[in-house]
C-alpha cells in the first residue's frame, strides 16, 4: 500500500470541510476522486501534500505517518501535486519552469536525464523550451505543470483537475499521458468533476458530497452505480 488516509477531518475556521475520509491507494493504482464544486476533492488533495493540516485522522505514505510533515518533506518522499489551475510561470521559459520542479536533483546528469524523459512523453516541450510559459496554449500549460510535477521523480503523483478548461482533444491527451505516466510506474490520485473521463482512466475512485465519502468502489462498479450516473453520468 503506498497511501492509507484513515477517518481524515479537516475544519476551515469551524466548519468541516472534510468528514472522517478514508482512502487507499495501492502501488501502481490510479484512484479517482469526484464530486462536485466545494465536494472536498481539492481540500483532500491538499491534505495529502500537507498544505493543509487534518483535525484528526492519520495519513500514512508507505508505512510511514505523514499527517504533521511540511510539503517540502512530502516531494522528498515522493508525493507530487500538479494543483488545479496549473500554476506556472509565465514570465520564465518552459525549460526554466522544469528545473524548478528538479531542485531534489544533485547532478547536472540527473537533470539532464529527466529533461530527457519529460521531452519523450511531451515532444511539444521539446520544442517550446525556449518559449515563455504564458505564450503556451492552455493544452501546453497543463503539460507543461505535469511535466514539471514528474521532475521530482515522484512515487505518487496528485492531479487537481488536470482537464478543466480544456478543448475535448487536449483532455484526451491529458488522459492518455495519465496512461502512460501510471504504466511507467507512479501511482496516481485524479481529482476531477468529468466523472466519465476519470473513471475510464483510473482502477478505482470514490464520490465525495459535502465533505463525505458518500461512494466507492472500482471504476466499473461507479460506472455502473444507478445513482451515480444519475447525478454525475447523465
Amino acid at each position: 500500500m503506498i497511501l492509507q488516509i484513515e477517518e481524515v477531518k479537516v475544519n476551515y475556521g469551524g466548519v468541516q470541510a472534510l468528514t472522517g475520509v478514508s482512502l487507499e491507494v495501492k502501488e501502481g493504482e490510479i484512484v479517482c476522486v469526484l464530486g462536485g464544486n466545494g465536494a472536498g476533492k481539492t481540500t483532500l488533495a491538499n491534505t495529502i501534500c500537507g498544505l493543509v493540516k487534518p483535525f484528526s485522522g492519520e495519513i500514512w505514505f508507505k508505512g510511514k505517518k505523514i499527517n504533521d510533515l511540511p510539503p517540502h518533506a512530502l516531494v522528498k518522499l515522493g508525493i507530487v501535486q500538479v494543483p488545479e489551475g496549473r500554476g506556472i510561470f509565465s514570465t520564465l521559459t518552459v525549460l526554466e519552469n522544469l528545473k524548478i520542479g528538479a531542485y531534489l536533483h544533485s547532478s547536472k546528469k540527473d537533470l539532464l536525464e529527466s529533461l530527457e524523459k519529460i521531452y519523450a512523453i511531451f515532444p511539444v516541450l521539446s520544442q517550446r523550451k525556449t518559449q515563455l510559459g504564458g505564450s503556451l496554449s492552455g493544452g501546453e500549460q497543463q503539460m507543461l505543470a505535469i511535466g514539471r510535477g514528474l521532475m521530482a521523480g515522484p512515487q505518487l503523483l496528485l492531479l487537481d483537475e488536470p482537464t478543466l478548461g480544456l478543448s475535448p482533444l487536449m483532455r484526451q491527451e491529458v488522459v492518455a499521458v495519465t496512461k502512460k505516466i501510471n504504466q511507467a510506474g507512479t501511482s496516481i490520485i485524479l481529482v476531477e468533476q468529468d466523472a466519465h473521463l476519470a473513471l475510464r482512466v483510473s482502477h478505482k475512485g470514490l464520490v465525495l458530497q459535502n465533505g463525505q465519502v458518500v461512494m466507492q468502489g472500482s471504476s466499473q462498479e461507479l460506472l455502473n452505480n444507478p445513482t451515480l450516473k444519475e447525478s454525475y453520468l447523465s
